[in-house]
């Protein structure tokens, strides 16, 4: 999800406890989704899809509150048929999130798990996090659920308040994100980074954390460093991250399509990233059709093809033991 978050504020401030809206409020609509006539026949996982009901919120200078992203799926019926109409084999599933209220991506961890559980091997899961201290007890109950069945990775956001660059933290979110760090390094899982044009999501904040924390942990840098900036600062890096041993990967939602031929297209020749470049479809932020012909349509070979639609992810997210 790449939505700037830019907000009116409630007269009392945020939230303090977090109510989700029901089924009822805001329910995904089976009925709407037809089958795509596209990608049938090409074998897809895609690495990246929220999931769950986010409510509407008075963004920017609107009066009345609106929805950027349609409702996610929030039952194994809904996700199942939601993969099904888009001939996606298997999905990562991520908390929905995109308003100002710190409580809201955590509250759907626990629908994370039960969808992992429910999904017959199709579905695998991240759970959202939060380096920010305020977050700590939030954060610490995400972390209990890490050996659920399914779970292979983590979210985070600063979209929401922080900052990536390390140097910026004080001692205690240096050693809340050092506790999500270690959890993760423990069981091998990606931690995965929204990214984004200009903000603390930038990213030139995350190249100190990289630098910090990135050959010992897997990162996974959503959206391919976030606009044409954070693209070509990333792939201006790319092959040095890569040879320097750095675990760092990437997927191509909401990217430029001049990045991602950029990129792709050096893999093809020097085979550098191969196995780091991921196709996810952001759903129901972004949409299939258009991230899947970034990749489709891109000049390079099929082999690489392969592994961005599926290879890369399979290895990643679903050839490990449950």
């Amino acid at each position: 999800m790449c939505f700037m978050l830019h907000h009116k504020l409630p007269a009392g401030g945020l939230q303090n406890e977090y109510k989700p809206l029901s089924a009822e409020d805001n329910k995904y609509d089976l009925t709407e989704e037809k089958p795509l006539t596209i990608g049938f026949g090409r074998k897809v996982i895609s690495a990246h899809n929220h999931v769950g009901i986010l409510e509407s919120w008075p963004f920017y200078e609107s009066d009345e509150p609106i929805s950027p992203a349609d409702p996610g799926p929030s039952t194994t019926e809904e996700l199942t048929h939601f993969m099904d109409c888009r001939g996606i084999e298997k999905s990562l599933i991520l908390p929905n999130y995109g308003i100002p209220v710190q409580e809201q991506p955590f509250s759907l961890n626990e629908l994370v798990v039960k969808l992992c559980k429910e999904g017959q091997g199709r579905v695998a899961g991240a759970l959202w996090v939060s380096g920010l201290a305020q977050n700590q007890y939030l954060t610490e109950n995400a972390l209990k659920m890490l050996d659920e069945p399914g779970i292979r990775g983590l979210k985070m956001s600063y979209l929401l308040g922080g900052t990536p660059n390390p140097k910026e933290w004080d001692e205690s979110t240096l050693k809340l994100h050092e506790k999500i760090f270690r959890e993760a390094m423990e069981r091998d899982l990606a931690i995965h980074f929204h990214t984004g044009s200009g903000g603390t999501s930038d990213i030139r904040n995350f190249f100190e954390l990289i630098k910090r924390y990135g050959k010992d942990m897997k990162i996974h840098l959503v959206h391919m460093g976030g606009g044409s900036s954070g693209h070509i600062r990333l792939i201006s890096q790319w092959k040095d991250l890569i040879e320097g041993g750095y675990k760092v990967y990437v997927d191509s939602s909401w990217a430029i399509g001049f990045g991602v031929r950029r990129l792709l297209k050096m893999i093809d020749k020097t085979g550098i990233g191969a196995d780091r470049f991921l196709f996810g479809c952001d759903e129901p932020w972004s949409d299939y059709e258009s991230e899947f012909w970034k990749i489709q349509g891109a000049p390079i070979s099929e082999e690489i093809k392969e592994r961005v639609f599926w290879g890369n992810a399979e290895e990643q997210y679903f050839n490990k033991p449950a």
